[in-house]
């Protein structure tokens, strides 16, 4: 069993601070929703356990199997087992698919895998995610629709078989068939890893196993519950927080979104 901590967590990105003292665990055998209105941290919080240097930790230490990883670059936090499935995955012209995940794989290993067994783990990938093996030869995510790429993100996944899953709104941008399609390969996955879930969709939390839930608001931890806090979020919206004695920094934020709405479109209007 892995365990992430993070102790005291402060980010700032461009000198606005964003995460503002967040303590968590994650164990590597549950499963955790991560929950908020837009603009709350959320996807600062994956951002930055994963390494990107474009999120400054001002204040705070993150940890992984016991081992201080907060100035660790991306790469080496990969290595020793932390994927993050992204929620705008670039197109990289030029850089063929399956030479891609290869190579990924191949960084993760102490001797590079062979041919035969590399295209054994690939073809049973690409039937789990329900992509044409015949995208393998395309430039990676190079004139892929949304729903490729975010299926793409979950193919990776598997290939690289982490201990720790981040998932920013990976069923974004998806149709109900590549929704069922991600979630069963999560729920499939569960047994194995530890997945940590941004999304503003009830519908995948619906088709997986929650174990644990946390709501994320002006950049701290609001409520720490079951999935049960999912159902009322997609109800009420975070209107009830208030009753619960939490804040918010921006009014704009209470807007009474359920999860089966967008936030991030709902967030636009009020702003107009």
């Amino acid at each position: 069993m892995s365990i992430l901590r993070i102790k005291d967590l402060h980010v700032a990105v461009k000198d606005k601070e964003i995460l503002k003292g967040l303590t968590l665990d994650i164990d590597t055998t549950k499963t955790l929703a991560l929950l908020g209105p837009n603009g709350n941290g959320k996807s600062t919080l994956l951002q930055t356990i994963m390494g990107n240097p474009n999120y400054t930790i001002t204040k705070g230490q993150i940890l992984f199997d016991d081992k201080d990883i907060t100035s660790l670059e991306a790469d080496e936090r990969s290595k020793l087992g932390i994927f993050l499935g992204m929620q705008y995955p670039s197109e990289v012209p030029g850089v063929n698919n399956v030479d891609f995940l290869k190579a990924s794989l191949n960084s993760h290993r102490e001797k590079p895998i062979s041919l035969f067994e590399f295209y054994k783990v690939l073809n049973k990938a690409y039937d789990k995610v329900r992509i044409p093996f015949e995208m393998s030869n395309r430039n990676l995510n190079e004139g892929f629709s949304g729903g490729e790429k975010k299926k793409n993100e979950i193919l990776q996944m598997l290939i690289i078989d982490p201990k720790l899953v981040l998932l920013d709104e990976i069923d974004s941008g998806l149709d109900v068939d590549a929704i069922q399609t991600v979630a069963q390969v999560i729920k499939e996955e569960q047994s194995k890893r530890g997945f940590l879930i941004v999304s503003h969709y009830a519908r995948l939390y619906d088709l997986i196993n929650v174990d644990r839930v946390i709501i994320l608001v002006n950049g701290k931890i609001a409520v720490d519950g079951d999935k049960s806090l999912i159902q009322k979020i997609d109800q009420q919206g975070y209107e009830w927080l208030k009753q619960e004695g939490v804040e918010f920094s921006d009014e704009r934020q209470m807007n009474a979104v359920s999860l089966g709405t967008c936030a991030t479109k709902e967030a636009l209007k009020g702003a107009k």
